[in-house]
This record gives structure tokens, C-alpha cells and sequence, in this order.
């Protein structure tokens, strides 16, 4: 019998494992050697970059913290030009602003209806009361006032609250400065009654004129309906009046001590004479018919309120004339004594409603009134 061959498997496998071994022992040896050297430094990359990441990061949130801290200090304390100084340490003086924007302005939502009784709604030859005014506003002087005092001739003398809380002002400290007698002789006129007024006017002169001739004639003595101070119902008449004295209505209301005084002091109160002339109320009033249409001599008074009324007396304005510098200086300061007492600002707003009213967050008080000339002239009332 021939003996079986010897299988030549057995030794390769051997050394397959033998192989295998080796490198195991190899990898064994390089891994710390090779290999975790190389994942260290890796690891040391990646450590590094998300350190300086997390460093630019940090940086940036600084730099972002510290700009978003300049923007709010500028809002909170924005930089504007500086005002002209005052040269006048007595008396009033009024200084344009208008190359200088409003310090902290802020926006108030106001209605025409809120801004339309307020003082500076020009009224006059030219310019007829707007369509919307409510004549339901206006409400009796003497039943404003109460009680038994009676300043006006009877309860159907009217007038806008604005107006009769300047009479009472007025009233007080002229009786403190020893005047009295005054009496409101005249105040709001209806459309329907001024239109009334104007027709029998026409028929009167028309058996003398005609045409473009009798309306001239008859518009030197009363308004068209609607363009009368008297239909704006911040205007009235005084005359002198005294129950228990007539003596005190006899002498012509001009000539007397307490129309003096009116007409020197009215201002402050917000009040203007209306209708100045030559000499005439004071002998320092120069002629303005030319402005305000109107040469016929009325002792009529017209509430514009405080500041505009500064504004006024210090600049011998009319009412036409005052609106007329505020367009082309819509941004002024009235100083009285060298210390600041308003600040003004016209702004242009048309025919909106509601209309975001200018003013200052500064501001302790202010008061808006439209224009009739498409703006608004607010008064702004300063810190002190």
C-alpha cells in the first residue's frame, strides 16, 4: 500500500496567521508611536479653531453691544445745532429757528376737529371758515361764567370755550389792576345770520349801486357769511356798562382808561386787538387795514392764544401777517426778559385727518390750532 501525501494547507494557513499576528503586533506598536500623535494634533486643531471662534465671537457680540449702546445714547441724547442766544435782557424777542429741526420730537394723533377751535383759524375777507366748523361749539358767556355775574349783555352772546376762558383771565387782572365796566357787547355770529346781515345790506344799497359797485360798497361795512370774525366765534365787541351807573357808557369806549389798558395788556392773555389803525387803538398802532380788510373802526378782540399773542405784540403783526412769517420762519422762540417762554412750529399737514401733530417730548404742554392756510402753528410751553 502506498502511504497518503502530505496536505501543504496546513503550513500556509500557519503563516497566515503568522502574518496576520504581526501586523496586529506592528499596529500594536505604531499606534503610539504614528497614529495617536497624529489624532492628538487633530484633537489640538480642532481645540484651537473653536477657541478662536469662540474668541471672534466674543469680540463681535463687544463690538455689537457697544454700538447698539452709542445708537441708543444717541437717541436718548441726539446732538442738535445750538439755539441763537438772546440779545434783549428785557422785554419780548423772538428768534428763527427754522434752519433747526425740533429736539426730540415726537408725534400726537390729533383730529381736525380737536385743532379747529383752538385760537389761529384765520378768518377774514379772503379766507372763509372751513366747511366743518360746528357751530354747536360755541356756548353762552354769561351762562359759561355763572352764578349772577354778568359780562356779557345778555345769555345770546356766544362764544368757543377757548375764547371766554381768555375773557375770564383777562377780566381778573384788569379788575386786579383797578379796571372795570367791561362789557362783551357782541361775540359768535351764525352763516345763516351773517348771510342775513350781508342780504339786507345789499337790498339797502342797491337802489345806489350796482353790480361789482354794490358789493364793494356793501363789504366796506359787513363781511360775506362766513368771512366775518363773527363767525368764527373766537372774536368779540366791549364797550363800557355799569347797571347802577350809566355815566360809565357815556364816553366814547376808546378814550377811556380801561380800553387802554385792554389794549396794552390783552396779549398776555392770548388775546389781540383785531383791527388796528392809524393811531388808533393806541397812538404807537399803525394802519393795517391793508392786511386784514377791514377800516371800519371795531373795538373787537381775538383770541389766538398764548405765544402766538407774544409773537404778535412783539412784532406789530395781524393775524394775516403772523401766518405770513411763520411760512417762510415756520420754526421760532419767544424770550421774555432773556429767558426762553415758548417755542413755535408751523407745519404744513393740507387737509389730513387725523393729522401726527409735531411737537417735543420737552415739552411740559402745548397747544395746536389749524391755520385755515393749511397748516398747524403749535405753541410749545418749555420746561422752566
Amino acid at each position: 500500500m502506498s502511504r497518503p501525501k502530505k496536505s501543504k494547507a496546513v503550513p500556509v494557513v500557519t503563516a497566515v496567521f503568522i502574518l496576520i499576528a504581526a501586523l496586529a503586533v506592528i499596529c500594536f506598536l505604531i499606534n503610539p508611536l504614528v497614529i495617536k500623535p497624529q489624532r492628538d494634533a487633530i484633537r489640538e486643531a480642532d481645540a484651537r479653531a473653536k477657541a478662536e471662534v469662540e474668541e471672534a465671537n466674543q469680540l463681535a457680540d463687544i463690538e455689537y453691544q457697544k454700538a447698539l449702546s452709542e445708537l441708543e445714547s444717541k437717541r436718548n441724547n441726539p446732538t442738535y445745532p445750538d439755539w441763537p442766544k438772546a440779545t434783549k435782557t428785557e422785554g419780548l424777542e423772538v428768534i428763527d429757528l427754522s434752519n433747526i429741526p425740533l429736539e426730540h420730537p415726537k408725534a400726537e394723533t390729533l383730529y381736525r376737529s380737536q385743532l379747529m377751535y383752538n385760537g389761529m383759524l384765520l378768518v377774514n375777507p379772503w379766507h372763509s371758515r372751513p366747511a366743518d366748523f360746528d357751530e354747536s361749539m360755541v356756548t353762552s358767556v354769561n351762562k359759561a361764567y355763572g352764578s349772577n355775574t354778568k359780562i356779557a349783555k345778555d345769555n345770546n352772546v356766544m362764544l368757543l370755550p377757548a375764547a371766554i376762558e381768555a375773557l375770564r383771565e383777562v377780566m381778573a387782572a384788569a379788575k386786579e389792576a383797578g379796571q372795570e365796566h367791561y362789557l362783551v357787547d357782541e361775540g359768535f355770529r351764525s352763516y345763516a345770520y351773517q348771510e342775513e346781515i350781508f342780504n339786507k345790506r345789499m337790498a339797502k344799497y342797491s337802489s345806489k349801486y350796482a353790480g361789482d359797485a354794490l358789493e364793494a360798497a356793501v363789504l366796506k361795512e359787513v363781511n360775506r357769511p362766513g368771512c366775518s370774525e363773527y363767525n368764527s366765534g373766537l372774536a368779540f365787541d366791549l364797550r363800557l356798562y355799569d347797571k347802577d351807573d350809566p355815566d360809565v357808557a357815556v364816553p366814547k369806549y376808546s378814550t377811556t382808561a380801561q380800553a387802554k389798558w385792554m389794549n396794552e395788556n390783552c396779549w398776555r392773555y392770548g388775546l389781540v386787538f383785531r383791527f388796528p389803525q392809524n393811531a388808533w387803538p393806541l397812538e404807537t398802532s399803525t394802519d393795517k387795514s391793508f392786511k386784514t380788510g377791514v377800516s371800519a373802526h371795531l373795538n373787537l378782540y381775538r383770541y389766538v392764544g398764548k405765544g402766538n399773542s407774544d409773537v404778535m405784540q412783539c412784532m406789530d403783526f395781524t393775524m394775516e401777517e403772523y401766518i405770513e412769517y411763520l411760512q417762510e420762519h415756520p420754526h421760532i422762540a419767544v424770550y421774555e426778559n432773556g429767558k426762553l417762554k415758548y417755542e413755535i412750529y408751523r407745519q404744513v399737514v393740507g387737509d389730513q385727518d387725523p393729522i401726527n401733530v409735531q411737537v417735543t417730548a420737552d415739552a411740559v404742554n402745548y397747544e395746536s390750532s389749524l391755520d385755515n392756510m393749511g397748516a398747524v402753528i403749535t405753541v410749545l410751553y418749555p420746561k422752566q
